[in-house]
């Protein structure tokens, strides 16, 4: 077994810790700054942490403009990206200035929620309007602070693709989600599905 411990010489071209928790669905969040210039950012540390409310979170190393935007305003979207949005979603990950609008920068269509004024990306087919329930800096075990963000937020509004419910059951496979791995550039498309019921 190679051991080897993260805070040190790890002996290898990249950490592998991303790899083996992996695939990493993509947090894409659309946020918007007080005076409405929109931001749109992709997430490879993304997941869900709840069920009833659903809590949603992503967590970011530096404190970027989704969470300035975030924390202004209370209130973000998460975009399902899928295949035909590939290329998109790694277009709006651009190191670019606050007042840029990664929107039109990916070539990308924005709609407003229902409930919150974040912007939505239009061609996803499946989307989350979330209001802020928590902001948490990240620490070591011995506490010390990380540059490391990590956002929750409750779901308050789901938008799905009439298509991709079946007897009122979202199919995931259809939806062809993409998600992140390890490496700096490594994704993946959803494999092969199976049913595994417990116990």
């Amino acid at each position: 077994m190679y051991f080897y411990e993260p805070t040190k010489d790890i002996g290898l071209p990249y950490s592998p810790v991303n790899a083996i928790i992996a695939p990493r669905p993509i947090g894409w969040i659309g946020s918007q700054d007080g005076d409405g210039v929109a931001n749109l950012a992709p997430y490879s540390f993304f997941n869900v942490f709840n069920r009833r409310p659903p809590i949603i979170g992503f967590s970011t190393i530096g404190y970027k403009d989704s969470i300035r935007n975030i924390e202004a305003t209370g209130e973000f979207t998460w975009n399902l990206v899928d295949e035909s949005l590939v290329d998109a979603m790694n277009q709006s990950s651009a190191r670019v200035p606050a007042e840029v609008d990664e929107f039109e920068l990916a070539g990308l269509d924005k709609r407003r929620g229902r409930i919150v004024a974040a912007p939505l990306v239009d061609r996803a087919r499946a989307a989350f309007e979330c209001r802020l329930s928590q902001v948490l800096r990240l620490t070591t075990a011995d506490q010390a602070e990380l540059d490391t963000w990590l956002v929750l937020g409750e779901v308050v509004g789901v938008h799905i693709d009439d298509e991709l419910l079946e007897e009122g059951l979202f199919n995931t496979e259809n939806a062809r989600p993409v998600a992140r791995g390890g490496g700096p550039a490594t994704y993946f498309e959803l494999g092969e599905s199976f049913e595994l019921f417990g116990p």
